[in-house]
């Protein structure tokens, strides 16, 4: 952490080095002047997943809105792979003058950074615009699983050590983490199986290959309506609307707290004017209740925060995954 320096002469190196710009991008005197005239051409939002998932269409939903608003094309680039290192370091290393975005899930904003040894990027440095969205996680079991209630599953579980196995979309995932981290409030044990992607995970689980899994609600919500999984409880800090019967883990086992989300950020030194301009129309387009009905959909919270809002976001949630993981030694090659 650095202290500012004197003002005058030294002014842009007070701008590079104080704290709250070394977090959220500090401009240098060439893109100060090029402020004014963005944006003049296209935007490409970069995300770092395949088509078709909610990191996709989250930002596919906010392009057509925010080019109306920007007067410039926006187009959604997917570049996957590396859980997702791939797209972020291609951003990271991107020109700093708003015309490249990342629109990424916590994964890449607070996970790998302390999963990956050899990080090709620092999140630390993107640039916060904005969280776009929370999409809250449950815990989905087998109906072959002799359990109704969360109280029932730890009795179980604590009964049958090292016999119950849990389903993730990959080593790191936000699935794996958020039962590795109830394994540590519970004091339970259990066998993770990761498999490539979400698709896989759930197609296990609904086989009774696996016996449980923390997933996407959407998809957990459907196949509980068809008595293929039930769902226990909700790691949302409280209970949701949507499931007013079922109970929030916090509840139970308290600190259990996991929700997936979704931000867009920018890549490090873009000029904070362009950041806070963006994020504004972000929470504009946010507030549109086609956009609510949309993220609904996808059982997607809007958020729409300030960039020093979401910067506070990361730095919490990157502190907490990071002592998750180091609790429970997690390694990924």
């Amino acid at each position: 952490m650095t202290t500012p320096l004197p003002s005058g002469l030294r002014r842009r190196q007070v701008l590079a080095s104080s704290l709250a710009l070394s977090a959220l991008g500090g401009a240098s005197a060439a893109l100060a002047q090029a402020e004014g005239n963005w944006p003049n051409r296209l935007i490409r939002i970069v995300v770092p997943n395949p088509a078709g998932g909610t990191a996709d269409l989250l930002p596919r939903l906010l392009a057509e809105p925010l080019a109306s608003r920007l007067g410039q094309a926006v187009v959604i680039d997917n570049k996957p792979g590396a859980a997702g290192n791939i797209g972020a370091e291609m951003v990271s290393n991107a020109e700093p003058d708003g015309y490249t975005l990342l629109a990424a899930p916590p994964t890449v904003l607070s996970i790998n950074v302390s999963l990956y040894p050899k990080l090709n990027y620092n999140p630390a440095r993107f640039v916060p615009i904005s969280v776009l969205a929370t999409v809250p996680n449950v815990l989905m079991v087998h109906p072959s699983l002799p359990v109704n209630t969360v109280q029932e599953f730890l009795a179980y579980a604590r009964a049958n050590p090292d016999k119950l196995s849990y389903a993730s979309q990959g080593s790191g995932s936000t699935a794996h983490l958020t039962a590795e981290l109830f394994k540590l409030r519970s004091n339970t044990r259990m066998v993770h199986v990761p498999y490539k992607g979400d698709a896989p995970a759930v197609a296990d689980l609904l086989a009774g290959h696996v016996q449980l899994m923390f997933g996407n609600i959407a998809a957990a919500s459907a196949h509980a309506r068809s008595g293929k999984v039930r769902i226990l409880a909700v790691t949302s800090p409280k209970r949701l609307a949507a499931l007013p019967n079922t109970p929030a883990m916090n509840e139970i086992v308290p600190g259990v707290v996991a929700v997936t989300w979704f931000g867009l950020v920018a890549p490090p030194n873009t000029p904070l004017p362009i950041a806070k301009k963006l994020s504004a129309m972000v929470a504009d387009i946010l507030r549109m209740p086609e956009i609510h009905r949309r993220f609904a959909e996808v059982s997607a919270e809007p958020v729409g925060n300030t960039p020093e809002e979401m910067a506070a976001w990361m730095k919490e949630e990157t502190e907490n995954w990071a002592a998750v993981i180091k609790s429970a030694r997690i390694q990924v090659d």
